[in-house]
């Protein structure tokens, strides 16, 4: 996507890591999804969760593209992950009986894992209740991850910040801008970690989350602990105002290069948005091979979770995907879990996929920005 995968952090608004950078940004760069001009809603169809902007038609597995093919194993851990949550609660949709009936099937057994879904869920093809459309966007988004010290180096120079312990007891209103905080030596002492780029560091904050290397081979993972309750402004559009870069350089990427292109104006451009995002230490028996928690409460797992719009899906459901991979008209068909939400991610028809951590799965993030169709997958 471009910079669509920069989802303003996904706990800014409390629950989701990374699209409205560019949602503000560039509405007109690539083609937009295709909207139905010609939908008639079918007539009405009781399912156990109602949307109040997605309409929900029952289909069979065969209108699923690439349910045959799909790797089911690689998506049974995240599912379970998804039951440690839903089997507890108590609403619209009865995931209890479902989550129970998973230790009756083997983690390894495809087959098994493609019988249980197709025994125990109806499977909905999702639309959009205003336009009728079945299509919609599906960026993307990473955890960040970069070499680091817990003191500050010659290498290591550049800071992330713990909450300012002042503000615990009270805090300012309205609370300093970047521009403001970064001037003032308010931040001093508050130091949690440095890394070396500066630019890096603020694509962490927009993630809200992300893995420090440290140089003893230890990783210090970070997760969020809130905001100056600035708004949001992207600073790509910042630059793109200023034609300092072209639509099509509007990708982190794209940023990265103009940042090294142009070292003494990025404190300038980073203070184009005057949000600042802060950061804690998670918890050391926290798996470095884990991805960040989301929006559910249970950890990400990589390209088999994506955040939703909650008016839209319910939190921790099963949902198969189809799109493209980024830049391509390859197919990427999976079963995913909506297990994170995110401030950008509005929508009925509408998915933020996470790619995993580090520099791959944020090249794959930093591009996508495609069609795609959803079907929800619903307990019987």
């Amino acid at each position: 996507m471009i910079l669509y995968f920069l989802k303003v952090t996904k706990r800014l608004v409390p629950t989701s890591v990374f699209a409205l950078l560019m949602t503000f940004l560039v509405a007109g760069c690539s083609t937009p999804p295709t909207r139905s001009t010609t939908y008639r809603p079918s007539s009405s169809i009781s399912t156990p969760f109602n949307s109040p902007i997605a309409s929900f038609t029952a289909v069979s597995w065969q209108a699923l593209p690439g349910w045959q093919d799909d790797e089911l194993t690689q998506a049974w851990p995240a599912w379970l992950k998804s039951c440690e949550v839903l089997r507890k609660r108590s609403g619209e949709v009865n995931w209890r009986e479902v989550c129970s009936r998973t230790e009756q099937v083997s983690a390894v057994d495809r087959q098994a894992i493609r019988r249980y879904f197709e025994t125990y869920f109806q499977a909905y093809e999702v639309r959009n209740n205003a336009s009728g459309s079945e299509t919609g966007l599906v960026t993307g988004y990473y955890e960040p991850v970069m070499g680091g010290s817990l003191v500050r180096t010659s290498a290591y120079s550049v800071p992330l910040y713990g909450y300012p312990s002042a503000w615990r007891k009270a805090k300012p209103s309205p609370a300093p801008t970047r521009a403001e905080l970064m001037n003032s030596g308010a931040l001093k002492g508050q130091e949690i970690a440095w890394v070396q780029d500066p630019v890096a560091a603020a694509f962490m904050q927009i993630q809200g989350s992300g893995k420090i290397r440290l140089n003893d081979g230890q990783v210090l993972r970070l997760g969020f602990a809130g905001t100056n309750d600035q708004p949001f402004k992207s600073f790509a559009q910042w630059l793109l105002d200023r034609k300092e870069i072209t639509r099509s350089e509007a990708t982190m990427q794209g940023i990265s290069q103009w940042a090294k292109r142009n070292p003494s104006r990025v404190e300038e451009m980073l203070n184009a948005n005057p949000r600042f995002v802060f950061f804690k230490e998670l918890p050391s028996n926290v798996s470095a091979q884990l991805g960040p928690n989301g929006a559910l409460g249970v950890p990400l797992t990589e390209e088999r979770s994506i955040a939703i719009d909650l008016k839209s899906l319910p939190l921790g459901a099963p949902v198969f995907l189809a799109t493209t991979k980024p830049l391509s008209t390859q197919a990427l068909q999976k079963l995913v879990m909506a297990q994170d939400t995110g401030s950008a991610i509005v929508g009925a028809v509408r998915a933020d996929y996470y790619w995993g951590s580090g520099d791959v799965a944020a090249e794959m993030a930093g591009r996508m920005k495609q069609n795609g169709k959803m079907w929800l997958l619903l307990p019987r």
